[in-house]
């Protein structure tokens, strides 16, 4: 089941982020050729750097909507469904992408590429939630690093793919961009046979035959009525409260600081620099003075560090916790970074810096693995009750696209103006600059976090635990001394 979840799911947004790097020189000159064709001039290169940092760019702004969309659509006709559909959006932007050539348009590959932007979008956020809801308890942890698993396993088959030995020469790129919609093809053919997820089914439908039978075909034969009690117990907390929207999210006092820890993850993501590295790893590393033939073997070592790391961190996740590796993790990237800013700024001066920014990227590649790939997603999935989720995933999406498609839109001029100007280099605040300043505020401010997950959400209701008042000291409220004292029993460690 999580096979074929990931292969539809997180797989294509990973493999979209590194593979449109391969292709990038042929799609400029094809842009460039067929508008000679057309018009009977060529473009200026400022021209064609903007047109190809739109076709990356419209891809996060497809994603923005599709995540906007993804909360409606998972609440009112279930994840299964969403991603079903989504698969069918998949296959028609591959088509766009296969004849985009051959009919001679450039403008077919911003329509793909904007379709894949809104399947990811919708894909992200069902998937994550889907995977989390069909695994059991003892496994939540591990379930929920798959998902990233998956998305950085598309990273490396996008990077293995776009190697000129396979699909990244000049004739065969748009296959390369048009494969996903064989993954797409094989989830829309598959999915129908596996159940959807049991908490929905149970908590929104009210279908408790269906929820057993879905539990039955997910997690064998067997008793099953502990984990039903617990839904039964959520449900009736949650009676009195309908499915919320990203505005009621946002105004409910009982989930502030769930929305700060959300906040403060998604942004620590977008502040460090690893979607720049993605996007661009061709531009990173001929800023830093790499060979051109040994830059995509570099790049597809950069995919296969953090898959291993990713991997890792899923065996450890559930016994560590994840406040630890998140701190751990934020801290040992901040270290990288703190040491990655000098380099950059001196390798002018000193031939082997390139090469010793490069063994930095990949320290600050695996670290993000082992730490916060993982953690984060499970919190984020494990924070917010039944009620509150789809929106708060949706809020999490849109910071994240809205970051990307900033990121997409102006990383390549920023790179030509460090290329024009390198005596800037040192005297301009770098996104790593910030970086370090906000991950030091994060490991400082780590016990925010809870630590763990595997406790049922009636249980964390019913202790009052996502109220106002357990992070506020108020008169006949319960101290928080006592919060914290319930949570290191749900969590089994201590909260500091």
């Amino acid at each position: 089941m999580m096979l074929v979840l990931g292969i539809g799911g997180n797989l294509l947004p990973g493999f979209h982020m590194s593979v449109i790097n391969y292709p990038s020189m042929h799609i400029k000159r094809f842009i460039n050729k067929t508008w000679l064709e057309r018009y009977g001039s060529p473009l200026h290169q400022e021209t064609i750097t903007l047109l190809w940092s739109l076709i990356v760019s419209i891809y996060c702004a497809g994603g923005l909507l599709g995540s906007l969309c993804s909360g409606y659509l998972t609440e009112k006709y279930g994840k299964k469904k969403c991603l079903l559909c989504n698969n069918m959006l998949i296959i028609v932007a591959a088509l766009h992408m296969c004849f985009s050539k051959t009919a001679k348009s450039f403008e077919m590959i911003l329509i793909g590429r904007f379709l894949y932007g809104i399947s990811a979008g919708v894909g992200l956020n069902a998937h994550s939630q889907y995977v989390g809801e069909i695994s059991p308890k003892k496994l939540r942890g591990f379930a929920n690093t798959t998902a990233n698993i998956f998305l950085t396993f598309g990273k490396v088959l996008g990077q293995i793919m776009g190697l000129r030995e396979f699909l990244g020469s000049e004739s065969l790129w748009p296959l390369l961009l048009a494969v996903c919609g064989i993954a797409g093809f094989v989830q829309l053919v598959s999915l129908p046979f596996f159940p959807e997820s049991p908490p929905y089914l149970l908590i929104q439908k009210g279908d408790t035959e269906g929820c057993l039978k879905a539990m039955k075909q997910l997690w064998g034969e067997g008793d099953h009525q502990a984990e039903i009690d617990d839904m039964m117990k959520e449900k009736a907390a949650l009676k009195s409260i309908k499915t919320m929207s990203v505005l009621e999210v946002m105004k409910e006092p009982a989930l502030r600081w769930q929305l700060y820890i959300l906040i403060l993850l998604v942004m620590s993501i977008q502040l460090c620099g690893l979607s720049a590295i993605y996007f661009y790893t061709f531009e990173v590393f001929r800023t830093a003075r790499l060979d051109e033939d040994h830059i995509p073997y570099i790049a597809l070592g950069v995919g296969i560090c953090e898959l291993v790391s990713i991997i890792l961190c899923s065996a450890i996740i559930d016994r560590f916790g994840r406040r630890v590796l998140l701190w751990s993790g934020y801290g040992l990237m901040a270290g990288v970074l703190a040491f990655l800013v000098p380099a950059l700024s001196l390798q002018n001066q000193f031939s082997w810096m390139a090469y010793s920014s490069v063994i930095l990227i990949f320290l600050f590649i695996i670290f993000y693995g082992i730490g916060p790939a993982g953690a984060i997603m499970s919190i984020m999935m494990e924070i917010f009750n039944q009620s509150a989720r789809s929106s708060a995933f949706v809020i999490a999406g849109t910071i994240s696209w809205m970051g990307l498609t900033v990121i997409g839109m102006i990383f390549p001029f920023i790179v030509i103006q460090l290329l024009l100007i390198p005596e800037r280099q040192s005297n301009q605040v770098s996104v790593e600059d910030l970086y370090i300043f906000f991950s030091f505020i994060f490991v400082f401010r780590r016990p925010s976090v809870p630590s763990a997950s595997s406790s049922s959400w009636a249980f964390l209701l019913s202790q009052g635990f996502f109220s106002t008042c357990s992070f506020q000291k108020q008169r006949g409220s319960r101290s928080w001394k006592s919060q914290r004292s319930s949570v290191q029993y749900i969590l089994g460690r201590n909260f500091y």
